[in-house]
Order: C-alpha cells, then structure tokens, then sequence
C-alpha cells in the first residue's frame, strides 16, 4: 500500500488536494482510502455528505472517505481505561465518568488520527492518502508513535513483567503495591499499535506531500521548516504543491504583481528542494467542490503518486582503513550549523536542528565507539566515530 501524507501552510488548501489526490487514484483503478479529520464540508466534492457505519463515506467508486470523530473516540477510549483499571480505582475510592459527562481534552485530535492509521493498516486498499495538519503539527504527529514507545519501554520495560511471581513479595519488602497486570497489559496493547503506525510511517512506500500557496514570505519559512522537521522525524516529501497559481502575463496591473511574486517563489522552491518536483496548480477562481471539479484539479503528474522513495536513509560509512573512524550520515537539508546540538548518552543521541528534537539509537556497530566530531556539508551531518580500544574486537 502506498501512503501519502497531505500537509502544508495553513489556508493552502491541504484538504482539496488531498480530495483531488485521492480521485486521480481512483482514476487509475486503484482502491482508495482518504482519511481526513476536516468537517465534512470541506470534502464534499470526495464522499456523500452524511457519515456512513463506523464513520467511513462511500464516495465514487472505489473510494472510501473516513472522517475523523475525536470527541467519541476520547470516549471510547476513556471508558476502556476506566474499565480495565477498576480494581485500582475503587481502591482509591475514585468516582468513576459516564459517557454522557466526558468531553474531549486537547491532543485528542491525534491520538484519534494515530488509531485511524492503525486501522487503516488493514484496510486492504491500494493508496492510503491523509490530510494532516499544517507542517509544524504535521511533523510532531509523525514523530509521536516513536517517541511514545520510548517514553512506554522507560516506564514500564518489557522485561518487568518477568517477574510477575515476585510481586507479592515485592510489594511486601518494598511496602507499596506493585503495577497491577492490567497495566503491563495495556502498554503492552499500545505498543503494538503504535509500532503498527510508526512501521507504516517509516515504510519505502509513505512520503509526504506539501501544499503551499507562493509568493507569502511565510510560506517560504512554512516549506523551510517542513523540510527539515521531515528529514529528521518522517518520511521524504516526493512533491512540493504550489496551489493557486495565477496566470501569467496578464493586464490587470494588481494579477501581473501578484503573478511575479508567485513566479519568483516558485524559482526559490525549485532550487531549495533540488530533486523533489515541484508542480504547479492553477487558480480556479473559488475553491473546488463538485467532484468534476476535484476531479480535474491534479490532472497529469501533479495527481500521480510515485513507486518507493529513497527517504530519509541513515548511513554508516567504513572508513577506518583511511582515517581510522566510522562516519554515520544522516540527511538534514535546511539545516543551519548554529542551531545543530548533538549530545550521546549511552546508545543514544539526542539530536537538536532548528525547532525539532529527536533521540535517536546508534547502530550496533558505533556502540562500541565514541564520539570524536561532527560536520554539517551540502545538508548533510557526518558524524564521525572512534573505534573504543577497550570494546572493538583486536584483529589477529
């Protein structure tokens, strides 16, 4: 299945793309899903208006438009918990929530989006297109199954529940209670999906798609800051979308300035973003609705969706027979060398560029090294390794 991640500036048109994108798929006979946590108005031209079983629209054939619903899956999830951690609750003599008291709290949104991909997983459809929030949001959503599952594994390893016999004794040396069953399980269940959703985020057929409006200094910044926060935490943009391009050489004194400054955006993409193609869409006056209209927006390779991306690949290069070190390389366009921290804890290096952070596990091979410097070089960082004599195998 391939996967395309619809993102962009705010006010861009995220969700009509991601509309038109997902009918140019089934132009080509594929069985779409478009997944998306905007009102239903703003797809209308995708899927009928009412909601069908289970929140997914049927939309032209071969087309399935699933609605996010935050608000009932915080309740559903919040009653699940309820349930499974009663015993403890009526301990602490808690008063537990009905469903008709609970509203949804911020970030809701997210984790509903992260359960829809995970079923999404099994859906047994060709090209799987999501509208995700702008590029800022965007880029922390695709990051958070991964760094979920490291807070999950520091808080309650695995290997604890080994130990499930001794707790009773534990609790008696230790003087408190020891985590209850329910609550290994329960990680363990989270865990799952979220290795589901980062499996189907970091696989070689997801990329992510921008969407952005030229000629805006802030969309510049927008696209910038996307680049980079995708190089270190998600899968490669494979298509920058300039939507609302105005037509060239016209009369009107206001479109001819309007069109210059889009012109000049667009020559600054194409050179920022190198070999990722940059595709333009034309203005159409108002925003497209009807599924003709839709249907017609991504016409030709604006609408196609391309085979699997080289991505973000990290890299270990062998060069100790020259200069005695492993360099390991990691893609980071956009890059700037005042706002790059690096510092290695252990098997981990917490890596900082720009706004974004990420803690990364060193390959097998460089546990056995330390550290001995950094270069940042055509927007990439080669960080280089030496060989610890105490922890390297000595050759014969």
């Amino acid at each position: 299945m391939r996967t395309v991640f619809v993102t962009g500036t705010g006010g861009a048109g995220r969700s009509t793309v991601a509309a038109a994108l997902a009918l140019a798929g089934t132009r080509r006979g594929e069985r779409v899903l478009l997944l998306s946590g905007e009102p239903p108005e703003a797809l209308t031209g995708a899927g009928p208006e009412t909601p069908g079983p289970g929140g997914a629209d049927t939309g032209p054939p071969g087309l399935t438009v699933a609605r996010l619903d935050p608000g009932a899956d915080f309740r559903h999830e919040f009653l699940g918990f309820q349930e499974r951690a009663g015993a403890a609750l009526d301990l602490l003599g808690a008063l537990p929530f009905e469903d008709g008291e609970l509203t949804e709290l911020p970030g809701s949104e997210q984790f509903a989006l992260l359960r829809a991909l995970k079923q999404a997983t099994d859906g047994g459809h060709d090209l799987l297109v999501v509208d995700l929030p702008p590029v800022r949001q965007a880029v922390a959503l695709l990051a958070l199954p991964e760094q979920l599952r490291r807070y999950l594994r520091r808080l309650l390893p695995a290997e604890r529940q080994a130990a499930r016999s001794l707790r009773p004794v534990l609790a008696q040396l230790a003087g408190v209670p020891m985590p209850a069953q329910w609550l290994y399980e329960t990680a363990a269940r989270w865990d799952e999906e979220l290795a589901a959703v980062q499996a189907l985020i970091e696989s070689p057929g997801a990329s992510v798609r921008l969407v952005a409006e030229p000629g805006p200094e802030a969309a510049d910044r927008a696209l910038r800051t996307a680049r980079l926060g995708l190089a270190l935490h998600g899968p490669a943009p494979d298509m920058v979308i300039a939507n609302r391009i105005v037509p060239t050489g016209s009369g009107d004194p206001f479109l001819a300035a309007l069109s210059g400054r889009q012109q000049s955006a667009l020559k600054g993409w194409r050179e920022e973003f190198g070999d990722v193609p940059v595709r333009e869409v034309p203005h159409t006056g108002r925003d497209p609705r009807q599924p003709g209209e839709l249907a017609g927006l991504l016409d030709g390779p604006a609408g196609s969706t391309p085979g699997p991306l080289p991505g973000n690949r990290r890299t270990v290069e062998d060069r100790r027979a020259e200069d005695g070190v492993l360099v390991w390389r990691l893609p980071l366009p956009g890059a700037a060398r005042d706002r790059l921290q690096l510092v290695r804890r252990d098997d981990e290096l917490f890596l900082t560029a720009g706004p974004f952070r990420r803690v990364l596990t060193l390959p097998s091979v460089l546990r056995r090294c330390a550290v001995s410097g950094a270069a940042l070089r055509d927007g990439e960082l080669r960080i280089r390794f030496e060989p610890d004599p105490a922890l390297w195998p000595r050759s014969r």
